[in-house]
Order: structure tokens, then C-alpha cells, then sequence
């Protein structure tokens, strides 16, 4: 079968051929008849050929005459002097004149003629329109005073951080459980890992190291602890809530903080801060109730009443008259039951609401209302009185009523961990023989304890028992 190859002309021999190889490559090659080759061949030609392939090699047929490839066609560039002018079009407005128009082309002739209408009946007199009630509005409410919201306490553990830095590692787990809750938590896991190792029949561990330990790391820990709190409040002096204040300034007169050079400066400083916000939040308390009376914001007054900036503190009589006559008027026959439940409870947790006592029940009582009576009764038994509810001797006092909260994901609990307590055992006593015993090895014991972080502790120096001497043996017991 035969097909095309392209071939290059290497060499030629006497005998008239000519020996060849396929273009580009060193095989296929073989030896062609110069009869078939075109006269002004040369070594270095290209061809095509059709060449048939067998067992004994390639026989090249003939060669095939290549077509030659057609020129692209030149194109001729006109050359003209003139400079190029773009053609623009311009169309003139349309006169009015130019539309025709109704006069000039005279009455429409194309319309039949209409027919007379028939007169109207006269129609009878309307009644005038009654005048549409006027619209009630509702003026705005009047503005109160607005204070600025009150930032809670976020303490940084810098303090912190750095004292459980500076311990060893073994001590530091010992540090956080004291640091959580006292030496009576450190006592309280020593005592639930010796009830297990009781219960596995292995030795209890002596809790007296551990003690010590955590009695001396303690004050430094409490230090620390107080000392970022205090510098978070003072960052927030002006805006932090005095609940949060307050507690810093009663933190820093516990013995522990107190024995330090380091936080006394800052407690005063803290002390005089609390009380010149004291002065502030109380004097801005009382012009804040005021301000609601006298925009009748009722409800406001009371409930403002019933948070004072400071526990105990006397209320102004002459105000708390003043708010008890407003809520009393607001506690009309005629007034809506929502009305009369918003003020109830705002009025059952003011230092005023014994002095509120309105005439009469309202007329429109709902059953909404009755619980909320009922339900406040122990606070407010002359109220409760007007709807007939008696009030049960030894009823605990209701709580002031809170929004919803968005109810809470419920996490897995994590796994419990496993707490290693390396600690030495006591040592034993020494006695003088001809024979020494070994000290004890340390004894390591692994026992799983319940949420606790991974302590481990080595007690430098357990408390020594006391030291016995044997008496050296008589010569008799020598012989």
C-alpha cells in the first residue's frame, strides 16, 4: 500500500541515484532513481513522494509535484492632497405653520347633527354636610433628661498573667485552684483525691505541702488579681457603673491587698473617685425624678424611685409627696386597665407606695389586672383591698417582673481530665545501724478528679518527722 513521505536528498552515487532520508529525522532512508527526481535537483531538497512500503523496504513510486503557493494580493494605497471632511447633517425645525390646521380646512361635514337634549330636572337641595370631627393629636413626649449608659467592669489579667509566669510549672495548678476559690478549694480536691485512692486501697497523701504552698502564693495572686481590676476602673472612672466601683474599693481593703506597698496609692485614689461619683449619680438621680413630674411621666418617676444610686439612702420627703400625689391621680376610676398595671408595677417596688391611695377601683377591670393585683397584694394591701383580694399573712414579696432571655445553647459537657499529683511521701525515721536502708522513692499517683485543671505539684519540703537516734549496743550484745 502506498503512501506519501517527505524526503530530504543527502548524496548522489555513479550509478544515477540518489540516496535519501525522511525530512528532519535520520530513518526512514533508502535510494531513489534519478529519473523520477526533477532535473535541477540538488543535495538538501525537500520532496514529496509516494513511496510503497513492504517487507523488502520502501520503492518510491513517484514524486509529487508541489503546488506552489499563491502571493497575497498587494493592495494599493490612494494618495489624495485633500484633507479629510466629515459629512454632517443639520435638520431644520418644522414650523407650526407648516401643521394644517382645523380653520383652514373649514367644518368638518363628516359628523351627523346631534340631537337636542332634553332639560335637566332641577335636582333637590343636598342637606349640608355635618363638619368631620377634628383629628386628635397626639403631641410628642416630653423629653427627660438622658444620661449616658453605664459600662461594666472587663478587667485585664496582666497582673495576673505574670505571677503565674513567674512560679514554676508544677505550682502553677495549685495557684489557679486557690486563686478560684481559697485554700478550701486546694483542701476540698486534696480531699476528694485521697477518698479515691482510699477506695482503690492505695496510700493517702499528706495535704500539708500543698497547704503551705498555696498559702504562700495566695496573697500574691489576690494582689494581682485586684490590681487589674482597679486599672480597668480607673481607665472608665466617668462611665463605670458604681456597683462595679463600689466593689474594687471594698476589694482593696481585704488584708491581703491591703499589706502591699503597690496598691495603696491606687486605693485612695479609687476611694475619692467612688465618692465624688456617689455625690454625682445621687445629685442626677433627684433632678431626674423631678424632671419626669413635672412632664407627668408617671411610671418613670416611680421606677426611678426605686433604683437609687446608693443602698439606703433617705428618700426626700417633699419629692416622694409629690410623685405619691401624680401616681395617686394617675389611679383613676375611669382610667384604662393597662394604665393601672403599669403604674402598679412600677409603684410596688418605690419606697412611696404606701403613701398611694387612690378612691376607687376602676371601672373597667380586666382579669389581667386582677392577677397583677393578686400578684403584687403583699406589696400594695390597700390597693388590693379596693378589688376585694386579701392578702395572706407570710406570703414572700413578688419580684420585680424582667423581659424574656433568649433561652441558651446547651454545650456538651467537656470530658473529664485527669490530674497528677506527684508529691513525696513523708520521710521515715532515721536510725543509726550497721545496717542503712535505701530512702523511699517518690510515689507517683495518677487519680481522675472531676473538673480540675492538671496540677502538678512537688513539695519541696514535707514536714519532717521527728528524728530518732538507736542507742549503740552494749559489749555484751557485741560478744
Amino acid at each position: 500500500m502506498s503512501r506519501r513521505l517527505d524526503i530530504e536528498l543527502t548524496s548522489t552515487r555513479d550509478d544515477g541515484t540518489w540516496t535519501w532520508r525522511a525530512a528532519g529525522a535520520k530513518v526512514p532512508k533508502g535510494v531513489v532513481v534519478a529519473t523520477l527526481l526533477p532535473n535541477q535537483s540538488k543535495i538538501g531538497d525537500v520532496l514529496k513522494i509516494e513511496a510503497d512500503f513492504d517487507i523488502d523496504g520502501i520503492t518510491v513510486l513517484s514524486v509529487v509535484t508541489q503546488r506552489d503557493k499563491s502571493q497575497k494580493a498587494t493592495l494599493l494605497q490612494l494618495i489624495d492632497d485633500k484633507p479629510f471632511v466629515g459629512v454632517t447633517e443639520k435638520l431644520a425645525k418644522k414650523s407650526r405653520d407648516d401643521k394644517p390646521r382645523r380653520g383652514k380646512q373649514g367644518p368638518r361635514t363628516d359628523r351627523p347633527d346631534r340631537e337636542p337634549r332634553e332639560p335637566r330636572a332641577d335636582r333637590p337641595n343636598r342637606e349640608p354636610r355635618t363638619p368631620r370631627p377634628d383629628r386628635k393629636s397626639f403631641p410628642p413626649a416630653p423629653e427627660v433628661p438622658k444620661r449616658p449608659i453605664a459600662k461594666r467592669l472587663k478587667p485585664k489579667r496582666v497582673h495576673r498573667t505574670a505571677v503565674l509566669e513567674s512560679l514554676p510549672v508544677e505550682q502553677r495548678g495549685v495557684a489557679e485552684r486557690a486563686l478560684a476559690g481559697g485554700l478550701a478549694a486546694v483542701r476540698e480536691a486534696i480531699k476528694s483525691q485521697n477518698a479515691q485512692l482510699k477506695k482503690d486501697g492505695k496510700a493517702e497523701v499528706k495535704a500539708d505541702g500543698l497547704i503551705s504552698m498555696a498559702s504562700d502564693i495566695l496573697p500574691k495572686l489576690r494582689v494581682a488579681e485586684w490590681l487589674d481590676k482597679a486599672e480597668a476602673a480607673k481607665a472608665d472612672l466617668d462611665l463605670l457603673d458604681l456597683r462595679d466601683l463600689r466593689a474594687v474599693v471594698v476589694g482593696s481593703d481585704d488584708p491581703m491587698v491591703v499589706r502591699d506597698e503597690s496598691t495603696r496609692a491606687l486605693a485612695t485614689d479609687l476611694k475619692a473617685a467612688l465618692k465624688s461619683r456617689q455625690e454625682r449619680e445621687m445629685s442626677n438621680w433627684i433632678e431626674d425624678m423631678k424632671s419626669a413630674v413635672e412632664v407627668s411621666r408617671v411610671v418613670r418617676a416611680l421606677k426611678l424611685s426605686g433604683e437609687p444610686p446608693k443602698a439606703g439612702v433617705l428618700f426626700p420627703v417633699e419629692l416622694g409627696a409629690q410623685i405619691a400625689k401624680a401616681a395617686t391621680e394617675s389611679l383613676a376610676s375611669d382610667a384604662g386597665a393597662d394604665r393601672w398595671i403599669a403604674v402598679l408595677e412600677a409603684l410596688a417596688f418605690s419606697p412611696i407606695r404606701a403613701q398611694v391611695k387612690p378612691a376607687a377601683a376602676p371601672v373597667a377591670a380586666t382579669d389581667a389586672l386582677r392577677e397583677t393585683v393578686k400578684r403584687l397584694s403583699p406589696l400594695l394591701p390597700q390597693i388590693a383591698a379596693l378589688f376585694g383580694i386579701e392578702v395572706v399573712a407570710g406570703v414572700q414579696a413578688p419580684k420585680p417582673l424582667r423581659p424574656p432571655r433568649q433561652a441558651r445553647q446547651v454545650r456538651k459537657p467537656r470530658d473529664k481530665k485527669e490530674t497528677k499529683l506527684t508529691i513525696p511521701p513523708a520521710p521515715k525515721p532515721v536510725v543509726e545501724a550497721s545496717v542503712l536502708e535505701a530512702p523511699a522513692a517518690q510515689a507517683v499517683v495518677e487519680v481522675p478528679v472531676v473538673e480540675a485543671p492538671v496540677v502538678q505539684a512537688v513539695v519541696d519540703a514535707p514536714v519532717a518527722e521527728p528524728t530518732v537516734e538507736a542507742e549503740a549496743p552494749s559489749s555484751s550484745e557485741l560478744s
